[in-house]
């Protein structure tokens, strides 16, 4: 049987994609959709050239859930991604949260509710397959390099910072490794806040400026040699919707928050995956 899909932000960069691939594939079935300012319109209006779906967009998440659906998939804003993930959990679906901006306190409440009521979550700060290479590759390096930073870079509009490509990397190492200073933070004339922030134990700094889309390096050093592992993204959304459509796949049999799209590719499955 498809798995039933609703689409928050279905509007969207992402979001538009998303709808489009589940529209295109036989597995998944457009159940629901959800932009406010589209609200009423036809679903099949995103891509009329091509044919589409006679769904209504709604204008709440919760209101969209009233279809029977199986998985609710998230990419909408930083200030709304919690409050929809909560209004799908409390209503016994299962999400997939593409959109950035949650913090390490918000996701964990985000697992505790969904323990409670018996559904998986899969979140991650970036769903194409060659940024979960970059986290999984930087985990390999901080086990044996113990200096290492971050630099993200987007464009000036993004709201959040640093992005959860960033901030799921950061935290991510902090758990594989502590970072080791040769000068503290605290320590350091001048601005302290040209030093980033510090996240998982070591320092993340976020640039905003035009002409970037998504880029995220890791930079690990020792005395007299470099590393450097960088994931950069093109200017469509063609690199998020594999790995979204696995985790959709993959979040109705899960319980609980899974984290990170490397989680899925790399980690064994749970028992009665």
């Amino acid at each position: 049987m498809s798995i039933r899909v609703c689409v928050g932000g279905a509007t969207g960069w992402t979001g538009a994609s998303i709808v489009s691939a589940v529209l295109d594939s036989d597995g998944f079935e457009l159940v629901g959709a959800v932009a406010r300012r589209a609200a009423g319109e036809s679903a099949g209006a995103l891509r009329s050239e091509r044919g589409g779906s006679a769904v209504r967009i709604a204008a709440t998440v919760r209101e969209a859930l009233e279809a029977p659906t199986d998985v609710y998939v998230d990419y909408t804003h930083p200030t709304a991604v919690y409050e929809n993930v909560m209004v799908a959990i409390e209503a016994g679906v299962a999400a997939v949260v593409g959109t950035s901006g949650l913090m390490s306190r918000e996701y964990a409440d985000i697992d505790r509710a969904a323990r409670a009521r018996g559904v998986g979550v899969i979140a991650a700060g970036n769903f194409s397959i060659t940024a979960a290479l970059l986290k999984h590759f930087s985990g390999i390096a901080a086990r044996h390099v113990p200096h290492w930073e971050i630099v993200d870079m987007a464009p000036a509009a993004k709201p959040d910072a640093p992005s959860g490509t960033a901030q799921e990397l950061a935290e991510f190492l902090g758990t594989v490794a502590q970072n080791e200073f040769a000068r503290p933070v605290a320590a350091t004339l001048g601005s302290r806040e040209a030093r980033g922030a510090t996240i998982g134990g070591a320092q993340v700094h976020s640039l905003r400026l035009p002409s970037y889309v998504i880029s995220v390096e890791s930079i690990f050093g020792l005395p007299g040699e470099r590393l450097t592992i960088r994931h950069d993204a093109g200017s469509s959304a063609e690199p998020y919707v594999g790995g979204t459509l696995l985790a959709a796949r993959l979040a109705p049999e899960r319980v609980g928050l899974t984290q990170g799209l490397d989680r899925l590719l790399f980690d064994p499955p749970p028992a009665g995956d």
